[in-house]
């Protein structure tokens, strides 16, 4: 993944919802819930053209992905 896709996930120390850039460990906004924080993450990726990958709570796998911009990789179909 190219450097400053935007990763939304569960933070347990903080116990918010938060969104963070590739190659940037501290996080870019915080959010109560995953609704508010996905929407924030496809912004940032957006205004990037980045990808952005929502992380599931319970144990981080990737739960949702959105490409914006170039996709080097695009669906078949």
């Amino acid at each position: 993944m190219a450097k400053g896709d935007v990763h939304t996930s569960y933070d347990d120390d903080s116990g918010k919802w938060v969104n963070r850039r590739e190659g940037i460990t501290r996080a870019s906004s915080s959010h109560d819930t995953a609704a508010e924080a996905s929407a924030r993450g496809k912004d940032l990726a957006r205004s990037t053209d980045n990808e952005w990958l929502r992380h599931r709570k319970d144990n981080g796998e990737i739960q949702e992905r959105n490409t914006y911009g170039d996709d080097s990789h695009p669906p078949k179909g």
